[in-house]
């Protein structure tokens, strides 16, 4: 398991490095054996904090909602380090949470341009790439598209435009040898949840209900997120396609 990736010419691309789950998955891929590029939109500091933690590491600044910079930097990468094995988007804008009355269709557009579109800009352009190293995306949704926590119809929206986009990719890809997986995470202490505890969108009492919908009864940390990311992007999960896995402590069930 340490060295999952330790064989695999090429590098794993993270799309949202600079995120809680992002940066997990940075870490967590670089410990396993593999060399990692990472994106960022404008944490540069925090960029460049996580590539000074571990050799290897090489942060890219890129704005996911512009194809043609995007399609630039996927392809460059695979030229500049021979390929690349896995793909994972941890990317995001931090959402609110927010009745879908009071959203408002601009509003809602936005958020699929910025997450749904961004998925696929940078899926689209990797598949040639994927192909020739037989690798695998792996996306990061939420639990939200399983089990509905009113107010979160803003992400849950755009992420199961997401999830259904990497289905019809797992489906379609898998004869050239290329996966396709989601991991859906449930209540974390960190990432756009730690946020929403932060801004008080989510306060003790929401807090507490939420504790008590979750089997486990607490909640989890990007650290999960990012194990299940680097199974399902390792030769471990060789025969398993086309899924979203719920690390939710139990709260979709």
């Amino acid at each position: 398991m340490e060295e999952d990736f330790s064989g695999r010419p090429g590098v794993a691309f993270v799309a949202g490095g600079t995120g809680g789950i992002g940066a997990a998955a940075v870490r967590t891929l670089a410990a396993r054996g593999s060399a990692v590029v990472f994106t960022y939109r404008a944490r540069r500091e925090a960029a460049e904090a996580l590539a000074d933690e571990t050799k290897g590491l090489v942060p890219l600044p890129l704005d996911l909602t512009d194809e043609t910079a995007t399609a630039r930097a996927v392809t460059a990468t695979a030229e500049a380090y021979g390929g690349i094995h896995t793909l994972v988007y941890a990317a995001g804008p931090h959402v609110p949470m927010r009745h879908l009355s009071r959203v408002t269709p601009g509003e809602y557009r936005a958020q699929l341009e910025a997450d749904a579109v961004a998925f696929f800009n940078l899926a689209h352009p990797a598949l040639p790439v994927l192909r020739r190293s037989r690798g695998s995306i792996v996306a990061v949704t939420t639990v939200a598209t399983r089990r509905f926590p009113v107010r979160d119809g803003l992400s849950s929206g755009a992420k199961g435009a997401v999830e259904a986009v990497a289905r019809a990719l797992a489906a379609e890809e898998g004869r050239y040898g290329v996966r396709v997986n989601c991991v859906a995470p449930g209540m974390l202490t960190d990432g756009i949840a730690g946020r929403l505890t932060e801004s008080g969108e989510l306060d003790d009492e929401a807090l507490a209900v939420t504790r008590r919908n979750i089997p486990l009864r607490r909640f989890g940390e990007a650290a999960d997120i990012a194990e299940a990311v680097s199974f399902l992007a390792s030769d471990r999960a060789g025969f398993i396609t086309g899924q979203a896995l719920g690390v939710d402590g139990g709260y979709s069930v």
